[in-house]
């Protein structure tokens, strides 16, 4: 985190915040403006955020300073076990990074890239309906496929795939661009694991990026409910635990993003994860009977193997 200070005022002007996630650096500005004096401190009265191709504005209308508060406000409900906040232990963790790439016809394509939905492209370089109000287009670049994904016209990010000689290995030489199009790139080596040639198969590699920058905190939500705040990824499930379908919110949720969730038992919880209705994965929340670890079992469709993060208190 880098704070930014105008010289000739003193006044904040910029914070930039690099977090570290397992596809590679996201980069966030917020920008303080419109400064006013509130009872002898100046106060930025606008508040701009830049992140990748987003951009949002808070503006604040009045500021009271030190009003009274009923102290009720600060009471808190019957502690449930699952709320505090858990760090990743990313030696006890495996996450598995996979690709599914399946030959329709021709040229076309079904294309499922780790989010357990399937696009279907056409490998002809146009742009075409992706997930979550995104667009996907594909095209032979030599002996090369280049991958490009944009939302609202601009570039989310780049990837060139290759295949090696032998089949058995995929080099995604994959670019991310931030909010003020700088780019993040990375290269990425898959295994494949289903297939005998060419892109189409299914193709795997062990996430050792992972650190304890991930973070999970819980808090209670409503009267009988869990928010479940993802902070390195910026994505918040608050839910019921009633098993009902509700929207996930936050700056990097996929459109048509819901998560619900049940109580298995004390110590246990289970989420389902959905995108336009249609399930992504399924996880299952346990807790040690020491309460002190945190076990997230994720099972994506059309998986074998899941995901296992070890989070501690």
């Amino acid at each position: 985190e880098r704070l930014y200070f105008d010289v000739s005022t003193a006044l904040l002007k910029m914070i930039r915040i690099d977090t570290p996630t397992p596809i590679g650096t996201r980069v966030e500005e917020r920008r303080f403006s419109d400064y006013r004096p509130v009872n002898g401190v100046m106060i930025p009265y606008l508040l701009t955020s830049h992140y990748m191709e987003d951009q949002s504005e808070f503006r604040v209308a009045t500021v009271e300073v030190n009003p009274a508060i009923d102290a009720r406000t600060f009471e808190r409900p019957a502690t449930d076990p699952f709320i505090g906040e858990w760090k990743l232990n990313p030696s006890k963790s495996t996450v598995l990074d996979q690709m599914k790439v399946d030959h329709v016809a021709g040229n076309t394509y079904a294309f499922d890239l780790g989010a357990g939905l399937v696009e279907t492209i056409v490998v002809d370089g146009t742009d075409q309906p992706g997930l979550a109000g995104t667009t996907l287009s594909v095209a032979v670049d030599g002996s090369k496929w280049k991958v490009v994904r944009k939302k609202d016209g601009h570039i989310l990010l780049t990837a060139f795939w290759s295949v090696s000689d032998d089949g058995r290995t995929l080099t995604d030489d994959y670019t991310e661009f931030g909010a003020t199009g700088a780019g993040t790139t990375e290269k990425l080596v898959y295994k494949r694991s289903d297939g005998t040639s060419g892109f189409a198969g299914t193709w795997q590699r062990p996430i050792d990026t992972l650190t304890s920058a991930y973070v999970l905190k819980v808090t209670p939500y409503e009267t009988d409910g869990l928010s479940l705040a993802y902070l390195a990824v910026e994505v918040t499930k608050n839910v019921r635990l009633d098993g009902k379908d509700y929207p996930s919110a936050g700056r990097n949720a996929a459109r048509g993003a819901t998560a619900s969730a049940r109580r298995v038992s004390d110590r246990a919880l289970e989420v389902t994860d959905k995108i336009d209705g249609k399930t992504t994965d399924t996880q299952q929340l346990t807790l040690s009977p020491d309460l002190k670890t945190l076990t997230i079992t994720i099972h994506p469709v059309g998986r074998r193997d899941p995901n296992i993060l070890t989070l501690e208190r």
